[in-house]
């Protein structure tokens, strides 16, 4: 049985945006398991964090990946019932692969000076998929 799942990626030169609160692009990849089966870019014009929220809900996104993310909008996205995974760095690309291989647990995609060497999920868990667990 073939699973789909559409990750979001906020985006800044190649690199996961430092704060997804004012990212101005949004990497959003469709993924059936490790295969990546369409990707496209949308322009974050909404300032406002409900708007935002609201706006990455309406795409369908059930996973966030990104670098920092104020509290209120990630509560917002978590209501929303996306799953965000904050704290986030590196290569979109490489980001990416460790995602879909179950990988981006590793400390190498940990910003620095957060959370010491632990990462925190929140939201709703997918059956293990996407490497943080069942």
């Amino acid at each position: 049985m073939s699973f789909g799942m559409k990750v979001a990626i906020p985006t800044w030169s190649g690199r996961v945006s430092p704060v997804f609160d004012v990212a101005q692009r949004l990497l959003l990849v469709d993924l059936d398991g490790e295969a990546e089966v369409g990707r496209h870019e949308v322009v974050l014009k909404e300032t406002d964090l409900a708007a935002r929220a609201r706006l990455v809900a309406q795409l369908g996104v059930e996973v966030l990946i990104c670098g920092g993310i104020s509290r209120p909008l990630e509560a917002m996205l978590v209501s929303a019932g996306l799953r965000v995974i904050p704290h986030t760095c590196g290569m979109v690309e490489e980001v990416l692969r460790a995602f879909a291989s179950g990988r981006l647990t590793d400390s190498t995609f940990l910003m620095p000076g957060c959370c010491g060497r632990r990462r925190r999920f929140h939201g709703r868990r997918r059956g293990g998929r996407g490497g943080f667990g069942p």
